[in-house]
């Protein structure tokens, strides 16, 4: 990069790329379309990748491969998964976030791409990363794994778009493609650690790559938004159970900042779609008095039968009243559908078998979500809802397992968004569509894991 260049990047490091295109520059030593990608990448890292941005000399990448590369959170959780060992291997190097994150942990680590203007960006940026264990091969992957030495890990996170540029979803249609390598992968690493894509059905990922070789799926989501999932393999199989389904553990994760982030780990069958919802209650009423006490019948009997009267009052003694708590999972549980295990766990009831919603009369601790507190219970009737929104101008809204959409049920009930009010529109066991009209609780913190 010359002097022209590195001046015009950093004269225009906050500038609008759009704008900046526009304008173009005067000056025929400026390397225009290389700043631009700078420019856009340093704006970009300064939220992605913020300890990158923090140190000069980094390179960025086209705009593709910084909309692909991993965010700095859910690399650190990767490197976390990966741990400490001896030689790692990065088959599908990219720009090279998660490998500088992996790479740590290890004395020798080897990034493979295929790429060479993304080779040469990844020796730049490792050196200034400070990463001397890295060596940059530049070379197809499966050529690589297959004259490659033994190694504890590789590491793959295998392209999701065809040749056209659309995503591809399924593991067979990236690139490479895993299932056809297993078996060489298997021979090559201890573990093998492979990022899939969110919209993948965990029970399929499990199926395709052998569930005696899976021994964890980690679904992980940033900000309550699902980001990744990631699958560990292990080089020796576990034994099969003769007779009933394979049980696979799954590691639900909300990373909300760095030190704040939502752990449920759980165990599910792979086999079947079917056998969590069968674990749940079918009954309406011991649905929700799983979590109550027997002396709560009537908020019980009032919640399902949509009569208004639930008003709960606050608790001054023994006795003297009871408030009812609403819990919505977080979007990686979501994800994984560890529902049954989240009620057995937390000791919460789901408010039937489709709404993914639970409440309970004590607010429990630690819950993988957002706690609310139930403040009035309504149905769509006129009369009732003046009665219990009358006056309110403004809600945060969600529909789960509804017959409306969150914008007609704005619509139909003249709200707009924001405020301290949170409606959850749903379906109650006994059939009911009711509007659950609540106020948020905090819930603490869950540390990341050591």
């Amino acid at each position: 990069m010359n002097q022209a260049t590195a001046a015009f990047i950093q004269e225009n490091a906050d500038g609008d790329i759009r704008q900046l295109a526009l304008r173009g520059t005067k000056d025929p030593e400026v390397d225009l379309a290389f700043a631009l990608d700078q420019i856009a990448g340093r704006q970009t890292a300064r939220k992605k990748l913020p300890s990158w941005a923090a140190v000069e000399g980094v390179v960025y990448p086209s705009h593709l491969s910084m909309e692909q590369c991993s965010s700095e959170q859910t690399a650190r959780y990767k490197a976390e998964m990966a741990g400490r060992g001896q030689r790692m291997v990065d088959l599908t190097g990219g720009f090279g976030v998660d490998f500088s994150f992996i790479a740590r942990g290890f004395s020798e680590a080897v990034y493979v791409e295929r790429q060479p203007q993304l080779c040469d960006i990844a020796r730049q940026n490792f050196d200034v990363l400070g990463l001397r264990q890295a060596k940059v091969v530049c070379a197809d992957s499966e050529d690589y794994l297959r004259q490659m030495e033994p190694v504890d890990l590789i590491y793959i996170d295998p392209a999701r778009r065809d040749t056209h540029g659309g995503r591809t979803y399924g593991i067979s249609d990236c690139t490479p493609d895993v299932i056809a390598l297993k078996p060489l992968l298997i021979e090559k690493a201890d573990r093998v650690i492979i990022k899939l894509s969110p919209m993948l059905d965990w029970r399929k990922a499990v199926e395709d790559l052998g569930e005696q070789y899976v021994s964890e799926v980690h679904i992980v989501s940033v900000g309550n938004e699902c980001k990744e999932m990631v699958v560990e393999t292990k080089t020796h199989p576990r034994p099969l159970p003769v007779g009933r389904g394979v049980i696979t553990p799954i590691a639900c994760v909300n990373i909300l900042s760095d030190d704040y982030i939502q752990t449920f780990h759980s165990a599910l069958p792979s086999s079947s779609n079917n056998v969590v919802e069968a674990l749940l209650p079918s009954s309406s009423n011991n649905v929700v008095e799983a979590a109550l006490p027997s002396s709560s019948n009537n908020v019980v009997e009032a919640l399902l039968s949509c009569s208004g009267n639930y008003s709960p009052p606050f608790r001054e003694g023994p006795g003297v009243g009871l408030c009812l708590f609403l819990y919505e999972p977080n979007a990686s549980i979501m994800k994984a559908g560890c529902f049954a295990e989240l009620s057995q766990h937390f000791g919460i009831a789901p408010i039937a078998t489709n709404s993914h919603l639970f409440v309970s009369a004590d607010m429990v601790d630690g819950f993988p979500g957002r706690t609310f507190l139930i403040d009035a219970v309504t149905s769509l009737n006129k009369r009732e809802l003046k009665e219990k929104i009358g006056g309110l101008t403004q809600a945060n809204i969600t529909v789960r397992n509804f017959p409306l959409t969150v914008a007609e049920l704005r619509k139909r009930l003249k709200l707009s968004e924001g405020g301290s009010t949170y409606i959850f529109a749903t379906t109650l066991a006994n059939g009911e569509k009711v509007l659950l009209i609540c106020s948020k609780k905090a819930t603490p913190p869950q540390q990341r894991r050591a």
